[in-house]
């Protein structure tokens, strides 16, 4: 699938919703269902600078794809980074690096959360776009 098309199933999943406590609910069971992030990865080094909470990201490239890894010790931030793996996740560098994440406006995500999750978000999309920039380096 492509950005845009997770980003349509994302936007699609949350219109079911009316208001925003159900919506943090939905983002909660989300992140609850997030796996893989391994013990190894759990280091300072992939801890994303700017999140008030603390949210690790760990990133390979496998196959010309970018695949991201994600956990943190919040619920409802381990939600929103659990979007941005479904939405980045097994794409192009290209494709990361260019998408516009037009489904945070979309799902009202950034007007409904705290200044400081808010700039956590930025942050976030920031690292995962550098390490898409570091892996098309690396690609030649």
């Amino acid at each position: 699938m492509t950005i845009n098309e997770i980003q349509d199933e994302i936007v699609e999943d949350f219109s079911v919703f009316d208001d925003w406590m159900d919506k943090y609910t939905y983002l909660i069971e989300i992140g609850n269902a997030l796996e893989g992030y391994k013990d190894e990865w759990r280091l300072d080094q992939n801890l994303i600078e700017g999140c008030q909470s603390r949210v690790w990201l760990h990133a390979e490239l496998e196959d010309g794809k970018v695949v991201y890894s994600a956990d943190s010790d919040a619920i409802i931030v381990k939600g929103i980074v659990a979007l941005l793996v479904k939405a980045l996740s097994e794409q192009t560098p290209d494709d990361i690096i260019n998408c516009d994440l037009s489904f945070i406006e979309k799902i009202g995500l950034k007007e409904n959360l705290s200044p400081t999750r808010s700039n956590g978000l930025v942050s976030m999309v920031k690292q995962m776009r550098l390490y898409a920039m570091a892996f098309k380096a690396k690609m030649g």
